[in-house]
């Protein structure tokens, strides 16, 4: 019985990769399960293996929790699915797609088989872990994801540099404003300023602002 030695990296973070053991005749829901033994993350989410190109290029689908859809289209399930099956190169590769409410996409390539398991070992068996797996971003308020409390924080950070609490609240509103306000009543001033002492023109009897006649000498 061989071993299959895959390795498995997310489409998106390149330096975050696994290298699994796994017995031929297991299934792919074993390397599921083992894939996600080593991410931390659930694996009881609808997910698929695709059989693929070396373009990474999708052909049959081997799904896991599907869709009735998939299922009266006759979709191959990963658990009466065993790798052997789907091995025709000894570079065999698998698109994978985890979770599709929220998904990662992942390839995943045979890179080494192994003629004699060892029976020390418990197959499916994490070889390397490289790199943490990125977070899940859970659904919530915000758009439908939830935000970062960091993201919300930067747009606030104007008022810690302030020094702002939620009682400065009035003040903050009534500097705001009487700062327009007051800067549209400083032009109102002067406006009327102009009109009471006069703006520099001549008055009826042709005399400047000055008391000086401005005819022709």
């Amino acid at each position: 019985m061989a071993i299959y030695r895959f390795r498995i990296s997310f489409e998106d973070y390149d330096d975050v990769t696994r290298e699994i053991d796994i017995k031929s005749t297991q299934t792919f829901e074993d390397l599921h399960r083992a894939i996600h033994r080593s991410t931390g993350y659930n694996a009881d989410k609808p997910s698929s293996f695709y059989v693929s190109t070396d373009n990474w290029i999708k052909g049959d689908e081997i799904a896991i929790h599907p869709t009735q859809r998939k299922i009266d289209n006759g979709v191959v399930l990963m658990e009466k699915s065993k790798l052997s099956s789907f091995i025709e190169d000894p570079h065999q590769k698998f698109y994978y797609i985890y979770n599709f409410e929220r998904p990662y996409d992942f390839h995943v390539e045979l890179i080494k088989i192994i003629l004699d398991n060892d029976p020390k070992i418990e197959y499916p068996y994490l070889v390397k872990s490289i790199g943490e797996a990125p977070k899940i971003i859970e659904k919530g308020n915000i758009g439908g994801i939830a935000a970062s409390s960091a993201a919300i924080s930067n747009d606030f950070d104007f008022l810690n540099e302030m020094d702002f609490v939620p009682e400065d609240t009035d003040e903050l509103e009534a500097m705001g404003s009487s700062g327009i306000n007051a800067q549209e009543k400083s032009h109102d001033d002067e406006d009327e300023q102009e009109d009471e002492f006069g703006d520099g023109e001549e008055d009826d009897y042709g005399n400047d602002e000055y008391g000086n006649d401005n005819d022709d000498y």
